[in-house]
């Protein structure tokens, strides 16, 4: 399944206008246009020969302007790891990829994207251990620019004192709305690569979906009993994180008729224990992707030195592996609509029996991907590996 580039930027021109987005940088002799370039992504020139090109300076999500190369083709990706995913689609190609972190690396060798996106597994991750980059190997890279998360304020104190240009594309700006938050990461790709006329149609469609969803939600009125649901965000060597009401665990629950059972602690992802579980007694427990563990592992009580045989949700077999097709459908991704839909259907069968998740997913493959996919794909999308969680 390889996706033809041609198609997709055919397909991404579908919605999202991304306004005012600067052109193609002209020689310094060449007159200026006339048209005013857009606040986020200004274009200055550089007084050079005739032969030089202009630079442009990008405002990216952390509020820094940020001057690039009039060309730009070495791409690394680092602390933003749904964006690798995000940026080849967008691109229908990831020549221009040349680095990314492990854990985008352990989704991609476990997803679609490997199928669909040819040499995207071949991608360097040597230059980083865990989240922490070596900056010297970095350098020997030659890249041209570094996408990275815009909250990791010292990476990008780091990165611009050896002198690269650090774009950052923000996770909290749309307070962890997964729509929006792919819309924003969409716009800013077409401003820094200079791809006008590139979005797909994928967020204009979730705000379709999420419509339809709270529809049926209003029309079930007072009837509708919202289930308490647990998140296992990050879980490992006896460590669990959670998502408080600052990350996208808030956005799902409530966008899909639940309660977040840690609402009531105003932070982004946080450690809890066992007690802390027990207290908070969930309906369901929803299994992202950075967790080597699957539902089975609750239900056999197979995690060492931790009862889970007491809970609710456990007890009550309504514990969920998120999927993953061509990224973890937790964070935003080019996914998020299925991951409503999906989640919407787990939490409200009743409401939802007309939604065929099979064959929701077969569509959308299709319309967005242009990828036709086989009954071992699907497999794979709804019970993803263990070893998708990476590092």
């Amino acid at each position: 399944m390889h996706l033809n580039k041609q198609f997709f930027c055919g397909l991404l021109a579908a919605s999202l206008c991304l306004g005012a987005l600067a052109g193609c940088a002209a020689p310094s002799s060449a007159p200026a246009p006339e048209s005013e370039p857009s606040s986020s992504a200004i274009v200055s020139e550089v007084p050079a020969a005739s032969s030089e090109a202009v630079t442009r300076t990008v405002v990216d999500y952390a509020g820094h302007e940020v001057t690039l190369p009039t060309e730009i083709n070495r791409i690394v990706i680092t602390s933003i790891t749904p964006l690798p995913s995000v940026y080849s689609l967008f691109e229908g190609s990831s020549e221009r990829l040349i680095g990314m972190s492990p854990s985008s690396m352990a989704s991609t060798k476990n997803s679609l994207l490997a199928d669909t996106i040819p040499g995207i597994t071949e991608v360097r991750t040597d230059f980083m251990n865990g989240s922490e980059i070596n900056m010297e190997e970095l350098l020997a890279m030659k890249p041209d620019v570094v996408f990275y998360r815009a909250e990791q304020e010292e990476e990008y104190d780091k990165l611009t004192a050896a002198g690269i240009p650090a774009v950052g594309f923000s996770t909290t700006k749309w307070e962890s709305d997964s729509i929006e938050t792919f819309e924003g990461w969409v716009t800013l790709l077409g401003e820094v690569l200079q791809q006008q006329d590139r979005a797909d149609g994928i967020a204009e469609y979730g705000r379709e979906v999420y419509n339809m969803i709270q529809s049926r939600f209003a029309e079930a009125g007072e009837s509708l009993e919202r289930p308490r649901i647990l998140f296992l965000f990050r879980y490992s060597n006896g460590v669990i994180q959670t998502s408080g009401s600052k990350h996208f665990g808030e956005y799902w629950a409530n966008s899909t008729g639940g309660v977040n059972a840690a609402h009531e602690t105003e932070s982004a992802n946080f450690e809890i224990n066992m007690e802390q579980v027990y207290e908070y007694d969930p309906d369901m427990i929803y299994i992202t992707n950075f967790v080597p563990y699957l539902p089975e592992d609750l239900y056999n009580n197979a995690i060492e030195g931790h009862d889970w045989s007491v809970v609710r949700a456990v007890q009550e077999k309504k514990v969920y592996k998120c999927p993953l097709g061509m990224y973890r459908w937790y964070p935003p991704s080019s996914d998020t609509p299925l991951m409503l839909l999906w989640m919407s259907k787990n939490n409200h069968p009743e409401l939802f029996e007309d939604i065929d998740m099979t064959e929701e997913l077969k569509s959308y493959y299709k319309r967005f991907y242009n990828v036709e996919l086989t009954e071992e794909n699907i497999e794979k999308i709804f019970n993803p590996s263990r070893e998708a969680a990476g590092a």
